[in-house]
């Protein structure tokens, strides 16, 4: 198999070839192919995968560790021309960031010196990176209906789940998003609540939501619902990082928990007052990070994946650092990686007719982002009851799903109290507003979309905003002006 990493220069880019080199991912890929524009990442980020050893392990504290082994990884090669990287890929990753982490510099300011949150995927700050990813995207899409029409899309580019949903008019059920906080979620919640998931499977699982935006509802063991009694114990929600997030009686109040990003709707006044505390906003850190890793990561020859996998962990150190108290550190499994990119081959193993998450059975049960309703598919398959009730059915959604090489299929959800459809349907017409601005070039639809969203909520503070980013991001202008 063909694998295609659009974005191949991007800092995450060897979580993936590490997961391709063993477990149940091993031998999976034949040759993985790095596109980029930019020739001096994909120089550092070969340099890293270059230094690596044929198999990779996690070491016993968590950390990761390189061990040789005669089996043979797959092969790598790169380029900045989309259709050279194109041509016979089976399956396309995706992970671009138009504008690179200085334009993440510019999504979290412009909204932090208008006294709203400055983060990178909610409020403001995810509309405006969506205006520039999703015609990147679509752009990457057509290629795809050009130089490999079979090929699947698995997208990472945030926010996933508006790319998602701005691609499936062009690629059908060919696009699946992906996000690793819902599924983390899940896991750090059951190993809390003493809940196996064997092989990774979802039954007794519910979950709804949108990317960045659910709720955990059920989560069962032996036929019984174990989360009540996981919200009402002070001890096993201080253990987890979704636990500690949020006020216990707060959760115990809510019957639900949370996603992790669900903080700054919670906590919006916790949340502002930790990001005006910090030196400086997170994508200032990792833009100075980049900055100065890059280049040394280009000439460090066999010291450039070790140097890497210590800037990797320094950023997940600094993950959400605004929501916890002071000297507080992340849980050391939150460190050690195996997130988003294992979602990712797990969808593509499944797809292939593997096994399934773990290595376990056929096909596999994740968390997605895929159209609420199966009916709305192309190919159409599993009938057209919607898994989240009360959104739209050709909706991209984020619920578990069971992935097979027919595709993937969402699982049917409760509908969603009040409170969370509420905002729910408010979210998805922000993201759907944003989706037609960028796919069409209609300006007032964005406009629309600052305003209507429940981080801002005004009209005003929505044009200053959209003034603000076209001043950071010329390419808007131009956008209008399709």
């Amino acid at each position: 198999m063909r694998l295609m990493i659009a974005g191949g220069g991007g800092f995450r880019v060897p979580l993936v070839y590490r997961a391709l080199c063993s477990g149940p991912s091993s031998g999976l890929v034949s040759e993985v192919v790095l596109f980029d524009v930019d020739g001096g990442r994909l120089a550092a980020i070969e340099a890293v995968l270059r230094s690596m050893s044929s198999e990779v392990s996690g070491a016993a504290d968590g950390s990761s560790a390189v061990v040789r082994s005669s089996g043979r990884p797959p092969a790598v090669t790169s380029t900045t021309s989309l259709p050279q990287a194109l041509n016979g890929t089976d399956v396309v990753f995706a992970a671009i960031r138009p504008g690179g982490t200085a334009g993440r510099v510019a999504d979290e300011r412009v909204a932090r010196e208008l006294g709203l949150l400055g983060q990178e995927t909610t409020g403001a700050g995810g509309i405006s990176y969506a205006l520039r990813s999703i015609p990147a995207m679509l752009e990457l899409a057509g290629s795809m209906r050009t130089h490999c029409p079979d090929a699947w899309l698995v997208n990472f580019t945030n926010p996933a789940g508006m790319v998602t949903e701005a691609l499936v008019p062009v690629l059908g059920r060919k696009v699946i998003g992906i996000c690793d906080s819902a599924s983390a979620l899940v896991h750090r919640a059951a190993r809390a609540a003493g809940v196996h998931l064997p092989g990774g499977k979802l039954d007794g699982v519910g979950y709804y939501g949108l990317n960045h935006l659910g709720w955990l509802y059920r989560l069962e063991s032996g036929g019984r619902d174990v989360l009540p009694g996981l919200l009402a114990d002070a001890g096993a929600l201080a253990g987890f990082e979704e636990g500690r997030l949020f006020p216990q009686a707060f959760l115990r109040e809510l019957g639900l928990l949370p996603n992790e990003y669900l903080f700054y709707y919670y906590e919006m006044a916790r949340a502002a007052a930790g990001m005006r505390a910090m030196a400086k906003t997170r994508g200032e850190s990792i833009h100075g990070q980049q900055a100065e890793l890059y280049p040394r990561l280009a000439t460090a020859g066999g010291d450039a994946y070790g140097m890497w996998e210590a800037a990797r962990r320094s950023r997940e150190e600094g993950y959400l650092a605004e929501a916890r108290a002071g000297g507080e550190s992340r849980n050391p499994e939150d460190l050690a990686g195996g997130g988003y990119e294992q979602v990712a081959l797990a969808v593509m193993r499944a797809l292939a007719g593997g096994a399934g998450v773990d290595g376990v059975g056929a096909g596999a049960e994740l968390i997605l982002n895929t159209p609420n309703s199966p009916g709305q598919s192309p190919a159409g398959a599993g009938g057209s009851q919607a898994a989240i009730p009360g959104l739209p059915a050709d909706a991209v959604v984020e619920v578990p799903c069971t992935v097979t090489p027919d595709g993937v299929v969402p699982i049917p959800q409760d509908r969603p109290a009040e409170p969370q459809l509420g905002l729910l349907q408010q979210v998805k017409k922000v993201e759907r507003l944003t989706v037609r601005a960028a796919s069409t070039g209609d300006r007032d639809a964005a406009l629309a979309a600052f305003a209507e969203h429940p981080l801002v909520g005004s009209a005003e503070l929505a044009g200053a905003l959209l003034t603000g980013y076209e001043a950071a991001f010329p390419e808007l202008a131009a956008l209008w002006r399709r």
